[in-house]
C-alpha cells in the first residue's frame, strides 16, 4: 500500500459504516492495523554487507532509489537498534557464528531477509568447502530476494513483500508476545567443520548406531576366543 490515499481508505473502512459527515473526523480501525502500520513504516535495517550484494544494498539507499520513502533509511550499526537483518552476500563458515550472534542481539520483533543467491542457497560458491548453503540453515528467513546480485529494484520489491507480511500479522499470534521467553539460537561451533549445536542429539545417535555394531562384534569375537582356549586351569 504505497499510495497514501489507499492506506487512508484502508484505515477508515475496516468493515464498519461511517456516516459521510463524520468521514475525515472519525476513524474506526483495529489495534493490529495501527500497530502494524507503525512497524512497517519504520523498519530499521542492520548496517552490514558480506559481499557484492552489499554494494546493491548501498545503491538502494542512495538518492536514485531512496529507501526513505519506506521509512527504512536509518541503517543502524548496532543490532540492538535494528529490526531487519539483510544478509547481503556470501555466508562463509567463519562468518555464520557472528551472524547468529548479531541475530540473537536484535530485539523482537525482528526479521531476516536473504539477499541474493549466495545468502539464499550458496550461489555459485555452494560447492566451496568454506561456504554455507543458505543462511536459513541457522536463522529463520522471512523474505528471499533472488539474483546474483539482485538489482536495487529487486531489493525494494523484497522490502515491500516484508511490509505486506507485517500487515498480515496479529498481536495475539506473534511470537514476541507469546508467554515465556524466546530461546536464543545456538551459535554454531567452528572447528574442522561447522557444527550446529541443535544437531548434536542427531549426531550422537548416528555415532552410536555406527559404533554399537563394532562393539558387539568385538564382544562376540572375545567370547568365541575364550571358548576355544579355556586356559591352564581347565
Amino acid at each position: 500500500m504505497s499510495d497514501p490515499m489507499e492506506f487512508t481508505d484502508y484505515l477508515q473502512n475496516p468493515g464498519f459504516d461511517v456516516p459521510d459527515d463524520l468521514r475525515g473526523q472519525l476513524t474506526i480501525t483495529t489495534l493490529d492495523r495501527i500497530y502494524n502500520w507503525g512497524r512497517r513504516s519504520s523498519v530499521w535495517p542492520l548496517m552490514f554487507g558480506l559481499a557484492c550484494c552489499g554494494i546493491e544494498m548501498i545503491c538502494t539507499a542512495a538518492s536514485r532509489y531512496d529507501l526513505a520513502r519506506f521509512g527504512m533509511e536509518i541503517m543502524r550499526p548496532s543490532p540492538r537498534q535494528s529490526d531487519l537483518m539483510i544478509v547481503s552476500g556470501t555466508v562463509t563458515k567463519k562468518m555464520i557464528p557472528q551472524i547468529v550472534r548479531l541475530y540473537n542481539q536484535m530485539p523482537e520483533p525482528k526479521y531476516v531477509m536473504a539477499m541474493g543467491a549466495c545468502a539464499s542457497g550458496g550461489g555459485p560458491f555452494k560447492e566451496g568447502y568454506n561456504v554455507v548453503s543458505g543462511v536459513d540453515k541457522f536463522v529463520p528467513v522471512d523474505v528471499y530476494v533472488p539474483g546474483c546480485p539482485p538489482t536495487p529494484q529487486a531489493l525494494l520489491n523484497g522490502l515491500i513483500k516484508l511490509q505486506e507480511k507485517i500487515d498480515r500479522q496479529s498481536i495475539r499470534r506473534t511470537r514476541w508476545y507469546s508467554p515465556g521467553a524466546a530461546e536464543p539460537i545456538p551459535i554454531p561451533i567452528l572447528g574442522p567443520d561447522l557444527l550446529d549445536p541443535r544437531d548434536f542429539p542427531k549426531l550422537k545417535a548416528n555415532l552410536t548406531a555406527q559404533t554399537q555394531p563394532e562393539e558387539a562384534a568385538v564382544a562376540v569375537a572375545e567370547a568365541q576366543a575364550g571358548e576355544e582356549d579355556p586356559g591352564p586351569d581347565a
